[in-house]
């Protein structure tokens, strides 16, 4: 894969299928060899077994590539060695998405296969014609939006160079520099480390493209941190959790999913990123604010002085260790693809951590960041089987049209039902997949739905995008949540459900990307009254975070909750007189809450200070 973008960014040369069938191979033997047969046990050596599924997987995927124009030239007419092939890829897809995702997966793709195969016998509103096994076959192998579409093309592309970059971040000593940042900037705010928390899971997550791998590696500085000042385990488990998901919306990276989002819509990548700076960034304030609100109602101080380093010498020893991701950035904004962008942005690395006393990268460290890259890759590329399959009988039954009728039939038209039943759906398919794979199926079955409902296609990808997060840190699943759990030794629900408290902005955003688009940009020029909106966003924020936490000046009562969630909501509304009334509101708060109360017990009541 290094060979491939380094042949690209200097020659510009592109044989897809050749890379594709590569990097699918590759996954395929890796995973039979690593993954043992039997989940939950220890694999000491590959068996007979597994070799030989890995023999099979070279077979299949060489003979793919090695017929490539054939198979394109006779699509419609395929032969018995293309249902051959298609029925093993089938088999390999759903052993290797079982091996290393779980059943949940490898099942749903089997239902899916049986629902192809059982049309006539469905009930009428999603019954078709049927298609027989190698006909489904041919749907899933050698039609181009089967286990060669979508999903490996964006791996291929995209996906693969930047979580290279990141671990060669990592191992650059990029990483801590970016913490060390974080600590120098909030370190001393009231609840400094969770502050710390938010800003290095922003720097880290933004270009990390995991969650998951946010989570744990800011996670292992900042929960000790937050536990050390005062807050609970469960609490700084979920404070990271929610922090760390920030990054899968903030540019320049924002996971796999804004790649995915590139190849759906033909939008370019530049107006992806764009459109999404302002969410991310009401989305990484509204954390910020729920720590702050919660370190006041608390009681609790910053780090100790002693602790945090200095921003100034952090800048003046380290700021070189910023330039990989200004390389990566310029070449976007210059129109370079992402790829191009990325393979310059990890190449930057290498000289770059020489000037470092503790991070020079040699062969050894660069061979280890391979390694640490080819391992994070396994677990998406693990995903390609089994998407496949989804997709491509997607695509042969019509499914995806089937689903808009059903869709449209419960959402009623209304708007609001509609996200509802988008973040059910995708906190169901969360539980057993991959998010980027969450957010594709979801996308692929939703979107048409949601344009029906006069939603603009950028914004009903941005809701799906968005929703698509809510299995890292909603119940049951949780995963990032859970991951912040063990490092804070906390109870994993408990954790959860204060993630979800956390990231509550995670849902309310959609609603604006439907109702609002103004807010976020989504197909507007950026004029007053956008920037207005804007202004009037990040003070709706702040209040929200007032609102989750139930504290501004001191405690909040009911009745001055109300209020200042009414504010909240004003706040986010479009018209000009809205944003007036509901800044306002918070001000006018903000000044009562210092000389009386007024709650439904007691009536109002002047402050013993006032």
């Amino acid at each position: 894969m290094s060979i491939y973008y380094l042949y690209t960014a200097l020659f510009g040369a592109n044989r897809l299928e050749v890379y594709l069938g590569v990097y699918v191979a590759l996954t395929f033997v890796l995973i039979f060899l690593v993954y043992p047969l039997k989940r939950g046990t220890i694999k000491r050596a590959p068996t007979i077994p597994d070799i030989a599924l890995a023999l099979v997987s070279v077979a299949v995927v060489g003979y793919w590539v090695a017929n490539y124009q054939a198979i394109t030239y006779r699509a419609g007419a395929a032969n018995q060695a293309d249902h051959v092939m298609g029925i093993l890829m089938i088999v390999l897809g759903l052993e290797v998405g079982r091996r290393a995702l779980g059943w949940t997966m490898a099942v749903l793709g089997v239902i899916l296969m049986a629902y192809a195969f059982y049309g006539p016998y469905m009930p009428g509103l999603i019954a078709h014609r049927g298609y027989s096994i190698p006909r489904i076959s041919e749907a899933v192998f050698m039609d181009e939006r089967g286990v060669w579409g979508t999903m490996a093309q964006v791996l291929v592309n995209f996906v693969i160079i930047f979580i290279f970059f990141g671990a060669f971040l990592n191992r650059s000593g990029v990483g801590q520099f970016f913490i060390d940042l974080a600590i120098g900037v909030a370190g001393r705010a009231r609840g400094g480390p969770a502050k710390v928390a938010v800003l290095a899971s922003a720097l880290m997550g933004s270009i990390s493209g995991s969650a998951i791998a946010n989570t744990v590696s800011t996670g292992a500085l900042t929960i000790p941190l937050m536990k050390k000042i005062g807050f609970k385990p469960h609490t700084a488990g979920a404070v990271e959790a929610s922090a760390s998901i920030g990054g899968m919306f903030l540019p320049p990276v924002m996971g796999a999913g804004a790649f995915v989002m590139v190849e759906l819509t033909g939008i370019p990548y530049t107006h992806i990123m764009l459109a999404s700076i302002v969410p991310a960034g009401l989305y990484m304030l509204s954390i910020w604010m729920n720590v702050h609100f919660e370190a006041k109602r608390l009681g609790l101080q910053g780090m100790p002085v002693a602790e945090i380093p200095r921003l100034g010498a952090t800048l003046r020893q380290g700021w070189f260790l910023a330039l990989p991701l200004v390389i990566l950035v310029t070449l976007l904004v210059m129109g370079r693809s992402a790829g191009y962008a990325a393979f310059w942005g990890t190449a930057a690395t290498i000289p770059v951590s020489w000037f470092t006393r503790d991070n020079r990268m040699g062969p050894r460290q660069i061979w280890q960041a391979l390694v640490e890259g080819g391992r994070n890759t396994l677990i998406i590329g693990a995903t390609v089987g089994v998407i496949g399959i989804l997709l491509g009988v997607i695509n042969l039954t019509g499914l995806s049209q089937k689903f808009t009728t059903i869709f449209l039939t419960l959402a009623g038209g209304s708007s609001l039902m509609a996200i509802f039943l988008v973040a059910l759906a995708s906190l169901i398919l969360g539980m057993g997949m991959p998010v980027t794979a969450s957010y594709l199926v979801t996308a692929v079955l939703a979107v048409p739905a949601l344009n029906d409902l006069g939603i603009p296609i950028l914004a009903a990808h941005m809701i799906v995008y968005w929703l698509s997060q809510d299995s890292n840190i909603t119940p049951p699943v949780c995963i990032a949540a859970y991951a912040a759990a063990a490092i804070a030794q906390a109870d994993p629900w408990k954790t959860g459900w204060n993630a979800f408290k956390y990231a509550k902005l995670l849902y309310v955003m959609p609603l604006l990307f439907a109702y609002t688009p103004i807010l976020v940009g989504v197909g507007q020029s950026v004029d007053g009254h956008v920037i207005t909106s804007w202004i009037a966003a990040l003070l709706g924020t702040i209040a929200f975070g007032a609102v989750t936490i139930g504290y501004l000046k001191r405690a909040t009562t009911a009745p001055e909750w109300l209020l200042l969630a009414g504010a909240t909501f004003l706040c986010y509304m479009p018209p000009i007189w809205s944003d007036i009334v509901g800044v306002a509101l918070v001000a006018f708060l903000w000044w009562l809450q210092g000389r009386v109360e007024i709650s439904l017990g007691r009536g109002i009541r002047l402050l013993p200070h006032s």
